[in-house]
């Protein structure tokens, strides 16, 4: 790994995607040193940054997220964008391993210039996002991206973590997913910006006009996300990419208001802060684990939590006091 941090910075700014891809590297590595370059990589990209529209995708297993995420990304380069697209993989429980397998999926977007796809594992994280998610979205959008999609592991997590750190949160459905979906998208759908009822094609299409119709009539009885905006459901085709122009235009409409009425600026300023506290629990916690009286104490007291020889609470003081 180099140790120049400007070697990264001009790397990024410069638009070279591998260059990019060796940056986001270092920010995603866990060694003290690799992250003290990050740091300031960083915080020498910021001020390259904010310009993009950040968009947060999630969906059942199934929705058919990366086949969408593909034929979109594709129609919007189109358009003249440029598109990163940061996919995060769900991670092994036992060995924090990872498939990473998006850029198989998403081959022909893979392949554009125009395109850059960063396949990271979650690291078990919260939301279905990895630990560095928010780092990322700053090294691609001082690359010039100008569009970033950001693909989670899917419902059933904490997908507060995801609409912290975008513009718009796009859920994706399909029709006759079954009863034993419908509590988990519930919660999820208070977070939506938008419901995009995937796989309305061949005899598909009645059967999605009509789950579109159902969550129509759900949503206008739900809290909406965003102050101001009417959370709506629409269908498309991923694979016959029919829809996708509706879905950029209920995106445009939302930014060009969110922008007139001053909510994406307030967006903007809470993830900021969230960000903040989220980069602060972690220093602590880094700074309390490397405390040698702690490692000193740690490994007995799990060991008397574990045997039931002493209170989980009253182990946790003792660390505490002993810190």
């Amino acid at each position: 790994m180099h140790k120049d941090p400007s070697y990264y910075i001009q790397g990024v700014l410069d638009n070279n995607r591998l260059m990019l891809a060796r940056t986001i590297t270092l920010v995603e590595s866990i060694l003290t040193s690799h992250q003290e370059i990050a740091k300031h990589v960083i915080n020498e990209l910021l001020p390259h940054t904010g310009k993009a529209v950040r968009l947060g995708i999630t969906g059942v297993p199934g929705a058919g997220k990366s086949t969408f995420i593909e034929s979109f990304g594709l129609w919007l380069i189109e358009k003249g964008h440029r598109v990163a697209v940061l996919a995060v993989d769900p991670s092994s429980s036992l060995s924090r391993g990872s498939i990473l397998g998006d850029k198989t999926r998403m081959e022909a977007l893979a392949r554009h210039p125009s395109s850059f796809i960063r396949p990271s594992p979650s690291g078990g994280a919260l939301g279905g996002v990895a630990r560095k998610t928010r780092e990322t979205i700053i090294a691609c959008e001082a690359a010039g991206y100008d569009i970033i999609l950001i693909e989670t592991v899917g419902v059933g997590q904490s997908e507060v973590t995801v609409r912290s750190m975008v513009d718009f949160f796009l859920l994706m459905q399909i029709a006759g997913a079954g009863d034993e979906l419908q509590g988990i998208k519930k919660g999820i759908m208070e977070l939506a910006d938008l419901v995009v009822v995937n796989k309305a094609d061949g005899q598909n299409i009645q059967a999605a006009e009509l789950a579109c119709r159902e969550l129509n009539n759900a949503l206008h009885y739900l809290r909406h996300a965003t102050p101001g905006w009417t959370t709506k459901a629409i269908t498309c085709s991923a694979t016959e990419k029919t829809g996708l122009p509706e879905v950029w235009y209920e995106i445009e409409r939302f930014v060009k208001q969110g922008g007139i009425s001053g909510v994406l600026e307030g967006r903007r300023q809470s993830q900021v802060l969230q960000w903040f506290e989220s980069l602060l629990t972690e220093a602590v916690l880094n700074r309390f684990h490397s405390d040698p009286r702690v490692n000193q104490m740690l490994p007995e007291l799990k060991s008397q939590v574990g045997k039931g020889e002493m209170p989980v609470m009253l182990a946790v003081q003792k660390l505490l006091d002993g810190a």
